[in-house]
């Protein structure tokens, strides 16, 4: 096993490092370390820089404007721009969508949809959840009924994040009744979010922000050529969604942004009369987290390393989600501990006053709870690592 790196991946790395201090648009990268609300126009504009780049779609295959980065150049490029501050590219068209029809779609879907998704030409966004069927998501309920050349969908999904920004979505529906495997009868929709029948209503976060919705579907009109794949056969593709490009779960390279700015805050707050960081208690937290951050990127290079070796990866890699967010979390606490009092618990609505930084760190301790929650709950993952790779 190679847990190192070799000369050529170090020079790609610095490749990295150069263009991105230079292409980061400085006002992206404020909001970014500031912990601001990025709006629709700063994400497009990040992709679209990137594809401009040629870097936007590192895991797509050559011909369709891939890099052809290895797995060990595609975790380098994401831990970098993490670090860098750059913002993250949002992954419901390129890392899910994209991949999505590059391994199901038809030859005219990928004519059509992959140049747009590459240049963010559309914004897409994902329509999984359903009210009782978040975790257990084979238990969904909307419904698309076939009427000759169209499905007509009924239903509602619930946290859709960033739909409000969406101009197309993915959606999981279900075709058909029958089976007694929930599984089964399950189709893969693509969706224009402009259809008439189609209502997306905000859901306010504990942080005040509006990151994610609800989406009703209300006799909505879906031409049958935007069913992909099989229909009745859309867990296939959901289950090869889900489980795409699983490398990154951990954000170590967010967490080292944030683990390093942590302790420049920590030793500069003055607690009775000397910085936070001589308080052995506080400093006992730091480090535990300091070491389990080591810990994880170590396990995240043995799998790097698996695919490097193998071209494979198992489910085990679940840990990397699990640690990763337990971790993002803990920096997150230990950031309200450094803050206190002065940790506002709302943006305020003008920053007259306020230091802009400080007064997101409660916002984002908030938001940062469903860290562990989304993109299968951590008890989903230890149930994935349980029964496929422990065989419990």
């Amino acid at each position: 096993m190679d847990l190192t790196y070799s000369d050529e991946e170090n020079a790609f790395r610095e490749e990295v490092r150069s263009w991105l201090t230079a292409n980061i648009p400085a006002d992206l990268s404020e909001k970014m370390l500031n912990y601001e609300e990025l709006s629709k126009d700063d994400l497009v504009r990040w992709h679209k820089i990137l594809a401009k780049k040629g870097w936007v779609a590192p895991s797509w295959p050559v011909e369709w404007g891939g890099t052809g980065w290895n797995a060990v150049q595609r975790f380098i490029f994401e831990e970098e721009a993490a670090i860098a501050g750059a913002p993250q590219i949002v992954p419901f068209g390129i890392t899910m969508c994209g991949s999505v029809l590059l391994k199901f779609g038809s030859d005219a879907q990928k004519k059509h949809y992959l140049p747009r998704i590459y240049n963010c030409d559309d914004f897409w966004c994902q329509g999984y959840s359903e009210p009782g069927s978040g975790s257990d998501l084979a238990s969904l309920k909307t419904r698309a009924e076939r009427k000759g050349d169209h499905y007509v969908v009924n239903g509602q999904k619930i946290w859709t994040t960033l739909g409000h920004f969406g101009d197309w979505i993915f959606c999981l529906v279900r075709t058909d009744n029958s089976s007694p495997k929930r599984q089964e009868g399950i189709s893969f929709l693509l969706i224009d979010m402009k259809t008439p029948g189609i209502t997306v209503r905000p859901l306010i976060l504990l942080d005040e922000g509006h990151e994610v919705n609800e989406v009703f579907f209300e006799d909505v009109k879906v031409p049958v050529e935007n069913l992909v794949f099989e229909e009745n056969k859309g867990w296939t593709v959901a289950k090869y969604l889900l489980g795409h490009e699983r490398l990154n779960t951990g954000r170590i390279g967010g967490s080292k942004r944030e683990l390093r700015k942590l302790k420049s805050i920590a030793s500069k707050t003055m607690v009775d009369g000397r910085p936070l960081m001589e308080d052995v208690r506080f400093r006992d937290r730091l480090a535990r987290v300091e070491v389990e951050l080591m810990a994880l990127e170590i396990s995240n290079m043995q799998f790097v390393d698996e695919v490097r070796r193998t071209g494979q990866i198992g489910p085990e890699v679940s840990m990397l989600k699990i640690k990763g967010t337990e971790i993002q979390q803990a920096i997150t606490e230990l950031l309200m501990q450094v803050y206190g009092p002065r940790a506002q618990s709302f943006k305020p609505l003008h920053y007259d006053g306020f230091d802009s930084f400080e007064a997101m760190v409660a916002p984002r301790y908030f938001n940062f709870r469903k860290t562990s929650i989304y993109a299968g709950s951590n008890e989903i993952q230890r149930n994935i690592i349980s029964k496929a790779a422990l065989g419990l």
